[in-house]
């Protein structure tokens, strides 16, 4: 394969772009304080709008989303997810903890209403479901990835059960969104730090990315977290061509633990301790 001579350009623009965008929500945020979860939704969109055309983000979506407040359920590959669902419709983005200590990017996404959720206190996931709660009470989609980390996308995760009761509560249809990208590198999985991944990715000349929309599934007050959960998670494997079973044992044994999606690699992160 030829060398590309513009990689490194794209490289260097595309995080400069990113890094601006998520500088100016810190700035507009300390400019124009609001705990308006629409107005977060708003900001949010908008920035992932920019970073998709910044990144030359191609989206092919088949299927329509309602018009009313949900909640999207999605398969979770990359970093990249959040930013592609979130340039389709104003909504609350629920992330893992890790990403709110990230130099620049954990600010900016703080900034733009995202919920940061500590996988190992039990508590920051109640606080994230109450938030969301207010959220769709405020007319806000709420965006949650239930397998709880990535995949390569050969393979779909047992679902947490907690956003589902949320919708339940809420009386809210749940959305499943399938996410596919052409490239399989686009997979962020395993051990990679987010620096090096980010600039593989981003010397691409474009991206391009389906999304497939499931049939909302709307729930009633005699359904289980759980069941809604299955329901949801079956929608999701049909979408994506995988196995619908659920609660096969060797699935439950290949549930990762979590990681902690390291910014940069660890001679990196060493040589920046010194």
């Amino acid at each position: 394969m030829r060398p590309d001579p513009g990689a490194a350009l794209r490289v260097g623009r595309r995080a400069g772009g990113t890094v601006f965008t998520a500088l100016a929500a810190v700035g507009d945020a300390r400019m124009r304080p609001s705990r308006s979860p629409s107005q977060a939704a708003a900001r949010f969109g908008a920035a992932a709008r920019a970073v998709c055309d910044l990144h030359g983000v191609a989206v092919t979506r088949h299927g329509e989303l309602p018009g009313e407040p949900f909640v999207l359920v999605a398969n979770h590959v990359s970093w990249l997810d959040a930013i592609v669902l979130g340039q389709l419709v104003p909504c609350m983005p629920i992330a893992k903890g890790e990403v709110a200590g990230w130099p620049v990017i954990g600010r900016g996404a703080d900034a733009l209403g995202v919920t940061f959720v500590d996988r190992a206190d039990p508590r920051s996931g109640a606080r994230a479901l109450r938030r969301a709660l207010r959220a769709l009470a405020d007319g806000v989609t709420v965006l949650n990835f239930p397998e709880g980390t990535t995949t390569d996308g050969s393979q779909l995760l047992p679902f947490k059960r907690g956003i589902f009761g949320a919708a339940r509560l809420a009386g809210v249809p749940i959305v499943p969104v399938a996410v596919r990208y052409a490239m399989p590198d686009v997979a962020w999985t395993g051990g990679d730090a987010f620096v090096p991944h980010y600039a593989r990715i981003a010397a691409r000349p474009c991206i391009e990315a389906e999304l497939r929309v499931g049939e909302p599934i709307i729930p009633t007050a005699r359904d289980a977290a759980r069941g809604l959960a299955n329901l949801a998670r079956r929608q999701l494997a049909t979408l994506l061509d995988l196995p619908t079973r659920i609660h096969e044992p060797a699935a439950r044994l290949r549930v990762p633990a979590p990681r902690p999606d390291a910014v940069l690699p660890p001679a990196a992160r060493r040589l920046r301790a010194v």
